[in-house]
């Protein structure tokens, strides 16, 4: 008999596949002996909706296949965009995987997570052989949904999700990607988004007579502190500020700063300059919150982790503001 089959590179195959996005789910079980069974899987599908039936696939050489073929019941966590350690937690074979986790209280003993962007509790219906996988489809028995943006997975890479923006323009170009100058450019739409948010709070500002580079000082001395006048200009580098070396010293006139060490060649904020810039970040807080609730937390969530990795891709080597702290010990 003829071999038809057609035959794939298997790592090429992968990759193609990669090309689809698909959402990160932890889909756990109780096995026969009261044992917790988790792991981590993007196979999660719908399949109907009247009656409720999802799906999911593991692969046949999967330790855990035993257990989730006698199980008669278990739960899909879709996780959320801050749960990727532990997406890569059960994606490990050979550990206890739930020992320090949160457990809900479900519909049954099955391992409910905590804290995920939705949670489906099933029962089994059918199995079915999938190729190299089996195919799980369930009945949903009861699920639940937050607003926390869910984490997903696209070329080999964790991601975020967002909806297409509308063009910024009031009329659209033909051909906007040809223009020189459009909203397309990254700089114009950074430009434009920092000055718009900063417009938000710039009462504040005017209020207590202070410019934008006197701003950025406060702000860098509210995080660390003491800090020499090169310091500062250091940290403050990014906002093309150009501070020379009486900048401080004439905060220090004004009451905001103060000099700090022996020699007195470093500055704290007063009283008077941790009131003024705590006031303003207050207000900054508050056009970030109507941001947010504008864009909502997924969005917010897309937008924080983009521009992190365009500083990351930008960053010519500045000084680190804030630093890590050290988890303290329980015992």
């Amino acid at each position: 008999m003829d071999d038809n089959t057609t035959h794939f590179d298997p790592k090429d195959f992968r990759r193609a596949l990669g090309m689809f996005a698909t959402g990160v789910t932890i889909v756990t079980t109780q096995a026969g002996d009261g044992t917790p069974v988790g792991v981590t899987a993007n196979s999660f599908n719908s399949v109907s909706l009247t009656p409720p039936l999802v799906l999911w696939s593991l692969a046949k050489s999967a330790r855990s296949l035993q257990a989730f073929s006698d199980a008669s019941h278990w739960n899909v966590h879709v996780l959320a965009e801050d749960q990727v350690a532990m997406s890569n937690l059960f994606a490990r074979a050979g550990e206890d995987k739930f020992s320090g986790l949160q457990l809900d209280t479900g519909l049954n003993n099955t391992p409910l997570l905590h804290a995920c962007s939705a949670r489906f509790q099933c029962r089994t219906m059918f199995q079915y052989e999938g190729g190299d996988h089996i195919i799980f489809v369930g009945e949903v028995l009861g699920y639940d949904r937050s607003e926390r943006p869910p984490l997903l997975y696209v070329t080999g890479n964790y991601a975020l999700a967002t909806p297409k923006a509308e063009p910024v323009s009031t009329e659209p170009l033909a051909d906007i990607g040809a223009a020189l100058y459009s909203e397309e450019l990254l700089g114009y739409l950074l430009g434009r988004s920092h000055h718009q948010f900063m417009a938000g709070f710039r009462s504040r500002l005017n209020e207590r007579q202070l410019s934008d580079g006197d701003f950025y000082v406060l702000s860098t001395l509210s995080v660390r502190e003491p800090l020499s006048a090169e310091e500062i200009a250091q940290h403050v580098a990014y906002t093309a500020v150009n501070l020379d070396q009486h900048a401080p010293e004439a905060l220090c006139e004004r009451g905001l700063l103060q000099h700090s060490g022996a020699a007195g060649t470093s500055y704290t904020l007063s009283a008077n300059g941790r009131d003024a810039v705590l006031h303003i970040l207050a207000a900054a807080k508050d056009v970030e919150a109507s941001v947010v609730d504008r864009l909502g937390e997924q969005e917010a969530s897309l937008l924080r982790n983009l521009l992190k990795r365009l500083i990351l891709a930008t960053d010519p080597g500045l000084p680190k503001l804030w630093t890590a702290t050290a988890p303290t010990s329980s015992h």
